[in-house]
C-alpha cells in the first residue's frame, strides 16, 4: 500500500505542474493585457510600461513560469495585481463557502440520485423506470444557470420561501445545493440502476430470496452494499466536476466561494488569482480521484491496490 500511494503522489504531482504549466500559457497568449487594467485607460505608455517591468510580465514565458513555480512550491501563490493582497489568502477566505456548497451538492444529488436510481431498479421496463429516466437524462443535459435562475424563479421570487442570494444561514445553502445536485444526480440514478440490475442477478440474491428473506431486508442487507460500489468512485471524480461547476452557480446565486473570486478575476483579468484557484480546484480534484481509490478497497475486498 505504501508503494502504491508514493507512485500516486508523484502521480498527482506531475498532473499538477502539467496543469500549472498549461493554464500559465493559456493565461500568457490571451489578447487581455491584465497591466491595462491595472493602469487604467488614462494611463500613458511609459506609465504601462513601468508597470509591466514592476510586475515582471516583461520577461520571457519560461522565465516567468520560473519565477512563478518557485513560488508555488514553497506555498507562496502569488499576489493580486489588482486588490494587492496575497491569492493565498483571498482564496483561504472563500474555500470554507465553497466547501459548504460543494457538501450541500454532493448530498442533495446523492440523495435524488441514489433514490430515483433504486427505484428505477426495482420497476425495470415500466412506465416508471422509463420516466425516471427520461427525468434523469433531462437532469444531466440542463445547463446549471438555467436551473439556477428558474429555482431562484419559482422558490425565492414566486413563492418567497428561499432568499434570492447571499450566504450565511441554510436557507441560503439550499438552492444552489439543489442546483449542483439536479445535475449530478441525473448520472448518480443511472448508475444505481444498472448496479442495482446486476446485482439484483446475482446468485446470492436468489439465495435470499429463497430463504424467505423480505424484500426490504435483500435490498438493503445484500444490494445495496455491492450495488453502491460504483458511486465511490463517481464521488471521487465529482469533486472536480462540482468545483468547475461552483464558478456557474456560486456567481447565479451571490455565494462568496472562489467560484465567484474566479469569475472576478477572469473578468478583470487577474492572472495570479486565476492561476491560483485553478491550482487549488486542480488539487481537490487529484485528492479526489486518491481518496476514492483509498477507500474503495476497504468497502470492497476483492479490489487490491496495486
Amino acid at each position: 500500500m505504501v508503494g502504491y500511494l508514493f507512485r500516486r503522489i508523484i502521480q498527482a504531482a506531475l498532473i499538477l505542474l502539467g496543469v500549472s504549466f498549461i493554464t500559465f500559457v493559456l493565461l500568457y497568449v490571451l489578447p487581455a493585457d491584465p497591466v491595462r487594467q491595472i493602469a487604467g485607460r488614462s494611463a500613458t505608455q511609459q506609465t504601462v510600461e513601468n508597470i509591466r517591468q514592476q510586475l515582471g510580465l516583461d520577461q520571457p514565458l519560461l522565465v516567468q513560469y520560473g519565477r512563478y513555480l518557485s513560488g508555488l512550491v514553497q506555498g507562496d501563490l502569488g499576489r493580486s495585481y489588482l486588490q494587492r493582497t496575497e491569492v493565498g489568502t483571498l482564496i483561504a477566505s472563500r474555500l470554507p463557502a465553497s466547501l459548504l456548497l460543494m457538501a450541500g451538492g454532493i448530498l442533495c444529488e446523492l440523495l435524488i440520485g441514489l433514490t430515483l436510481g433504486v427505484i428505477a431498479a426495482l420497476y425495470r421496463g415500466r412506465p416508471v423506470d422509463q420516466g425516471l429516466m427520461v427525468t434523469s437524462f433531462v437532469a444531466v443535459s440542463a445547463p446549471q444557470f438555467v436551473v439556477g435562475l428558474l429555482l431562484l424563479y419559482v422558490f425565492a421570487v414566486q413563492l418567497g420561501w428561499f432568499p434570492i442570494g447571499g450566504y450565511g444561514t441554510l436557507a441560503h445553502l439550499v438552492l444552489p445545493a439543489v442546483t449542483l445536485g439536479i445535475m449530478g444526480s441525473g448520472w448518480y440514478s443511472r448508475m444505481m440502476r444498472s448496479s442495482m440490475i446486476e446485482v439484483m442477478r446475482q446468485d446470492y440474491i436468489r439465495t435470499a430470496r429463497a430463504k424467505g428473506l423480505t424484500r426490504g431486508r435483500i435490498l438493503f442487507r445484500h444490494a445495496l452494499p455491492n450495488a453502491i460500489l460504483p458511486i465511490i468512485a463517481m464521488i471521487g471524480i465529482d469533486i472536480g466536476i462540482f468545483m468547475g461547476g461552483i464558478v456557474v452557480v456560486e456567481s447565479v446565486f451571490g455565494w462568496p466561494g472562489i467560484g465567484q473570486l474566479a469569475w472576478q478575476a477572469i473578468q478583470r483579468v487577474d492572472i495570479p488569482v486565476i492561476m491560483g484557484v485553478t491550482m487549488v480546484s486542480a488539487s481537490f480534484i487529484v485528492l479526489g480521484n486518491l481518496l476514492a481509490d483509498i477507500v474503495t478497497p476497504f468497502i470492497d475486498p476483492r479490489i487490491k491496490m496495486r
